[in-house]
């Protein structure tokens, strides 16, 4: 028995050499209250070990994070869960980290939480490698905008002016001359400007640039379902202009999304719902349609999602898809309403 005691207890001693070796490490009391750290956060933090226990994790808040963002933590571990996520975290000489941060808790007989361990390893360099990509990835969108934007002007007031000019000087011979080959040149010169328009809307909507997000999308919605024979009910609750880009965002992944709907999945109806809550831009794009399996990697793969996803990330917003064979899709974006927050 002695042995056995005696063998459980080396393992646990080699258990939190171990821990100690590759993590941060803290254990808090029911409260939050600080009761132990190990070396690496005390190196990491840049504060001493006496002055860490007796405190909360406030002492090393960043303020990054909404106070939401620690509800919902705390809400987790208190109900006896485990807790998962990233935390960007401030030393004592100012300095920001972040930590890849997992904290599970301990219960007593009644099933309530005691204590609380939270073992964290640093990511700081990778977040800076991601946040590099996200500024690259803007970057390449912000040029594809523009590009797309100066093609778009550069149609319509250009080529799709000069048809105008033309269908012009048709008429006028049309009045003069009533002749099959004119009426031909007609009908195909105003079939012309019709597809500039189409083209150069695709392109960049002026409409949005000059009115906003929420004409644009009305005014997509009204073409979309002419075209596509897709109802689609729209209920938009947002009073004012946001930053370009963030607008530019919501009318993609909107205008992606129900394309894909009107490619497969096989409806008549969809929906569109904006949302704006406290420091957030929240979209919804829904159908009854076909549904597909997620993880089938050719589908959840696609250029298309993949491409929604990227934009959403670009501006700080995320993209969750909700689908299933026969059950239809359901895409949520949530977009910060300002840039940087």
């Amino acid at each position: 028995m002695d042995r056995d005691f005696q063998q459980i207890k080396q393992e646990l001693i080699d258990y939190k050499f171990a821990l100690d070796a590759s993590s941060i490490v803290a254990i808090t009391n029911s409260h939050g209250v600080i009761t132990h750290v190990n070396d690496q956060f005390c190196h990491i933090s840049k504060y001493s070990r006496g002055e860490l226990l007796g405190q909360d994790h406030r002492i090393i808040n960043s303020g990054y994070h909404s106070k939401a963002f620690f509800r919902d933590m705390w809400r987790t571990i208190g109900s006896g869960e485990v807790w998962k996520g990233e935390i960007r975290n401030r030393a004592k000489d100012g300095t920001y980290y972040w930590v890849d941060t997992t904290i599970v808790p301990f219960l007593n007989e009644g099933g309530k939480p005691y204590q609380y361990i939270a073992i964290r390893h640093e990511i700081t360099k990778r977040k800076h490698f991601e946040q590099e990509l996200k500024k690259m990835m803007t970057r390449i969108i912000d040029v594809q905008e523009e590009e797309r934007k100066r093609l778009s002007r550069n149609l319509h007031d250009g080529i799709g002016q000069n048809l105008y000019s033309h269908l012009i000087t048709i008429n006028r011979l049309l009045s003069e001359v009533d002749h099959p080959l004119l009426h031909h040149m007609q009908k195909e010169a105003a079939q012309l400007i019709e597809e500039i328009r189409e083209i150069s809307w695709e392109l960049r909507p002026s409409v949005l640039d000059d009115l906003g997000l929420v004409p644009a999308i009305r005014s997509y919605l009204s073409r979309y379902s002419e075209y596509s024979n897709i109802d689609v009910y729209f209920d938009c609750v947002l009073h004012r202009r946001l930053d370009i880009s963030i607008e530019l965002t919501i009318y993609r992944i909107i205008q992606e999304a129900l394309t894909n709907i009107r490619k497969y999945a096989g409806t008549s109806h969809a929906s569109v719902t904006i949302r704006e809550m406290d420091d957030a831009i929240r979209v919804m794009i829904e159908d009854k349609g076909k549904g597909f399996d997620l993880n089938l990697r050719e589908q959840s793969s696609g250029v298309g999602l993949f491409s929604m996803d990227e934009r959403a990330r670009s501006v700080g917003g995320s993209l969750t898809i909700h689908t299933y064979p026969g059950k239809g899709t359901k895409i949520i974006l949530e977009v910060p309403s300002e840039i940087g927050k």
